[in-house]
This record gives structure tokens, C-alpha cells and sequence, in this order.
């Protein structure tokens, strides 16, 4: 029975070069082609959102200025508007080319999947967007605004001179930073596939991650107060059973002896 599957596989592949046998030059090689294409994949989104590039500050610039007594930014260069629009401008065009990216990083790991696992290409891709954006949303609509609320309480007895490029650095450290962590379930997803871990070794080591998720929400926020890590820690550890659950439904089944 055995060497019938392995001489249908055989023939199915025949014609074909196993990816398993690519050599690491063949490996790099495809990494950079991906690579090439998401720059310019990026660079096209990086054209669209530079025409909406003041509508995109409004928005990005909110969390603060409902707080500021003036409502504007300063910036302490000639260039520093020009350059903020720029990279304001990228940060937008991750985010609105995300499901084109995810695309190229799949496209980079599939040959190693095997013909059964490659049928989750759409719902990689759609859940890893999904997942990406509801954290690049979370960061905006919750953390961000409260680190801004923080900040400014702490300095009502000064005067906030906030330049452009301060709050852009910072904005897009807590965003993409959560937007990246959100990415959890579709990670646990991959390594229950690949039998790297099963629900029983994450449930072992749960109690581990609870400090590895405040630690990380210690890393991307900017406040030092337990309130605000823990409004990203608590969703961390939630992403994280998520995570249990899928390893359970879709991890790696182990083989019977027989077979």
C-alpha cells in the first residue's frame, strides 16, 4: 500500500523539481524575487497613499491633537514635513497592501508545504490581513489615544512642543508593533501544521506566556504604567488561546502505528 502512494506521488511529481531538493543558492534566489516584488508592491501603495497623504495625517495625527489646547504639531527642520509625509506614506501603504505581501510570503514558504497543506492559501492570506489590520485598528483606537492621554496629563504643567517626526516614530512603533503581534494565531496555526507544537506543549507552557505577552506589551508601548501593557497583554494571551484552539482543529495529526 505504501509503495503504491509513493509511486503515485512519484509520478504526479515527475517532470517537477522537489523543492526540498532546491539548494540554498535556488532558496536565496527565490527569497529575493520576493522580496523584489513586495518593494514593488509597496512602492505602488506608496503612490497611492502619497495622493492622499494630508487626509492620512489627519487621521494618524487624531489620537494627539484632540488633546493638544492648538491642535497642530511643530517640526524643527525645513525637510521635516516633506520626510514625515514620506514615511507616513509607506506606513499607509503596508497596511493597504498587506493582503499583496502576505501573498508574496506565502508564495516564498509554499513549495515546502505539501499539495494538501497549500490548500490554505486564501485562508493564510485572509486571516493573516484580518488579524493585521484589526491590530493596526486596536493599536489606533485604544492604546494609542490612552499613551497619548498619559503622556500629555504627565506634561500639563508644561508646555507640549511635539514635533511631526517624534509622533510619527512613535505611532508607527505601537501600530505596526501590535498589528505584528496580532499575527499570533495564524503563527501557532503553521507550527501546529508542521507538528512544531501541539495544543498539549502550549497549554504546558501558557503560564510562560502570560509573562513573555506583558513583556512584549512592555516593548511596544511607550507608557510605563501596568493599565496600558496590560490593554495589550490581555488581548495577547487571548490571541494566544485563540491559538490553542486552531492547534487543536488543525494541527498535525499524529499517525497511527499502522499506517
Amino acid at each position: 500500500m505504501v509503495e503504491k502512494r509513493e509511486k503515485e506521488k512519484n509520478k504526479r511529481l515527475k517532470g517537477k523539481k522537489d523543492p526540498n531538493s532546491l539548494t540554498f543558492w535556488e532558496h536565496l534566489e527565490e527569497l529575493r524575487k520576493r522580496i523584489f516584488y513586495s518593494i514593488i508592491i509597496i512602492l505602488i501603495g506608496f503612490l497611492v497613499s502619497w495622493g492622499f497623504a494630508k487626509k492620512i495625517y489627519d487621521f494618524i495625527a487624531y489620537p494627539v491633537l484632540r488633546f493638544l489646547k492648538d491642535g497642530k504639531l511643530a517640526y524643527t527642520s525645513l525637510t521635516e514635513p516633506f520626510m514625515m509625509y514620506i514615511k507616513l506614506s509607506f506606513l499607509a501603504s503596508l497596511f493597504l497592501t498587506s493582503p499583496l505581501l502576505f501573498y508574496q510570503f506565502w508564495k516564498f514558504i509554499s513549495p515546502a508545504l505539501e499539495k494538501k497543506e497549500k490548500r490554505f492559501a486564501i485562508p493564510f492570506i485572509l486571516f493573516s490581513t484580518i488579524f493585521f489590520l484589526i491590530g493596526g485598528w486596536f493599536g489606533y483606537e485604544i492604546v494609542f489615544p490612552y499613551a497619548c492621554k498619559f503622556f500629555l496629563d504627565i506634561g500639563k504643567d508644561f508646555t507640549a512642543v511635539i514635533t511631526v517626526s517624534q509622533y510619527l516614530s512613535l505611532a508607527t512603533k505601537v501600530l505596526l508593533g501590535i498589528a505584528l503581534t496580532f499575527e499570533l494565531p495564524v503563527l501557532i496555526f503553521f507550527l501546529s501544521r508542521f507538528g512544531i507544537v501541539t495544543p498539549k506543549f502550549l497549554l504546558k507552557y501558557f503560564k510562560y506566556f502570560v509573562l513573555i505577552a506583558f513583556i512584549i506589551a512592555a516593548v511596544i508601548t511607550p507608557t510605563p504604567d501596568m493599565i496600558t501593557q496590560s490593554v495589550i497583554a490581555f488581548p495577547l494571551i487571548g490571541l494566544y488561546a485563540i491559538g490553542i484552539l486552531i492547534a487543536l482543529l488543525f494541527g498535525k495529526k499524529k499517525k497511527k502505528k499502522s499506517e
